[in-house]
């Protein structure tokens, strides 16, 4: 569980000199607050899949959701290993954010229910789920997967001034 502060470090070869590094309750903040989120997952031939998706922050951990039958979900069934990205996609300010871990899928009940709360509080009642029999049900019909990214590694890209900060959990 990535609860505990990670070790961080900043790679000097990628920003300006004396940039700090980026606090990781500053990338928490960010991931928290981020709507939109990229999921890399990796192919059954090995190659890349990336898609657009949403994410919620629970106990510390980003959680996200997907059909069974989803591309994500196949993918996930055979390797757990995952990239989720967020950001600005501007040059010259703001904060890129990779979260890289293993997603393992979420099926207790309880855990599920904070993630139905937390997919409410923070994209409204359009994203509302009932937590039932390990997954999260939609009111107009549908079954979703919800999974934790549990965080090996994170790096943070601050523009402005440039500075590249890793996290190792």
């Amino acid at each position: 569980m990535a609860t505990s502060e990670p070790v961080t470090d900043v790679d000097e070869r990628y920003g300006d000199p004396g940039a700090e590094a980026v606090p990781w309750a500053e990338a928490v903040e960010r991931l928290t607050a981020a709507e939109v989120f990229w999921l890399s997952s990796v192919l059954p031939d090995g190659s890349p899949h990336v898609t657009p998706l949403l994410s919620v922050w629970v106990d510390g951990a980003p959680h996200f959701t997907t059909g069974a039958d989803e591309r994500k979900a196949r993918n996930l069934a055979t390797n757990p290993r995952v990239a989720l990205t967020t950001g600005t996609a501007a040059l010259g300010h703001g904060l890129d954010i990779v979260v890289r871990g293993s997603a393992r899928r979420v099926t207790d009940d309880a855990e599920l229910a904070a993630v139905a709360r937390a997919y409410v509080d923070k994209y409204g009642d359009d994203w509302t789920f009932t937590a039932r029999d390990g997954a999260l049900h939609h009111a107009e019909g549908g079954a979703a997967l919800a999974f934790r990214i549990e965080p090996e590694t994170g790096f943070g890209f601050r523009k402005g001034p440039y500075c590249q900060t890793r996290w190792r959990f």
